[in-house]
């Protein structure tokens, strides 16, 4: 095999293992989200749940354009863009969680 295609498999599988991280990442911090709130011991009103859904959907879009999957890049990227909006308008009001 060529150095070439050695040095550009081998990337490549860098950045396979990389997404696979950065994805499951992601997707533990929504389930962590979603089961603590489950179990009522995170409400979804606080910016704790807020950041892990901002973080979560932000890690799992990326993930998703790092594979080159677009119906997951708009799933995910709209998620963190409404959790984000959400996170904003807990941070904008005094007094909340």
């Amino acid at each position: 095999m060529s150095e070439k295609r050695y040095i550009s498999k081998n990337i490549f599988l860098f950045m396979v293992e990389f997404s696979v991280i950065v994805g499951s990442t992601g997707v533990l911090m929504l389930l962590l989200a979603f089961l603590l709130n489950l179990f009522k011991i995170l409400m979804q009103d606080t910016k704790t749940y807020a950041m892990l859904n901002v973080v979560g959907a932000g890690l799992s879009c990326y993930a998703s354009i790092l594979i080159d999957y677009m119906p997951f890049v708009i799933l995910e990227g709209t998620w963190a863009l409404v959790a984000f909006i959400g996170l904003v308008r807990l941070i904008k009001t005094p007094g909340e969680a």
